[in-house]
């Protein structure tokens, strides 16, 4: 990718840590199931479900990789209690897909699609903060395999898990639909400055309508 062609700097990495968090100094490898194996001829990014226009927008590796590059200077706060400070993520901005491909009015939430079928549930004001990275680098080093090269989310003022690694694709939906950890017993919306660990913390308006 390019050289970045902005930086922003949030207020909250400078605020000290989330309720229950403690500073973490390295990054662990969290994740479930196995690290994919990367086939960059058969990689594609997908946006489809209530597209503004109807059709499902695809990118190839190379197409993908010649977005705009930005960088996003924020933390990470992992639901297992450690927290990553200041990191700089380097990528693609939720919003510039979000342009190039727009929801249609209606639309509420966004599915994040990664390998093996997982799945992380989003309203689409938290997709398009302005702060929603599709992240290919960290502190200007490419993301290794373990963290979710050639592509993750990174979802700064949400847990982590709200950002999948190897992403391929986001839906576009008029209804919330709870994620892969969300079905099993992880808070629908995940914020950390409100300890929003799991679903029986949920209040009225929180998950999907039953």
């Amino acid at each position: 990718m390019g050289q970045p062609e902005s930086r922003e700097r949030g207020t909250a990495e400078q605020s000290g840590l989330p309720p229950g968090q403690r500073l973490q100094r390295g990054w662990p490898v969290t994740h479930y199931g196995p690290v994919p194996k990367f086939k960059p001829d058969r990689w594609e990014f997908r946006v489809f479900g209530a597209t503004a226009d109807g059709d499902k927008h695809c990118w190839n590796h190379r197409e993908f990789s010649e977005l705009p590059f930005s960088s996003v200077v924020a933390d990470l706060h992992c639901v297992t209690k450690f927290s990553m400070l200041g990191s700089e993520w380097g990528g693609v901005l939720a919003r510039e897909i979000a342009e190039l491909a727009p929801p249609a009015p209606e639309v509420t939430h966004v599915m994040v699609w990664a390998e093996y079928g997982f799945s992380s549930n989003l309203r689409l004001t938290d997709f398009l903060s302005g702060r929603a990275l599709f992240a290919t680098h960290k502190d200007g080093e490419l993301l290794t395999a373990e963290h979710g090269f050639p592509l993750r989310l990174v979802v700064p003022h949400l847990y982590a898990w709200k950002g999948p690694k190897w992403v391929r694709g986001i839906e576009y939906m008029t209804a919330d639909r709870r994620g892969f950890w969300e079905e099993r017993g992880y808070h629908n919306i995940g914020d950390p400055w409100s300890e929003q660990r799991y679903s029986y913390q949920e209040g009225p308006g929180d998950g999907p309508e039953l």
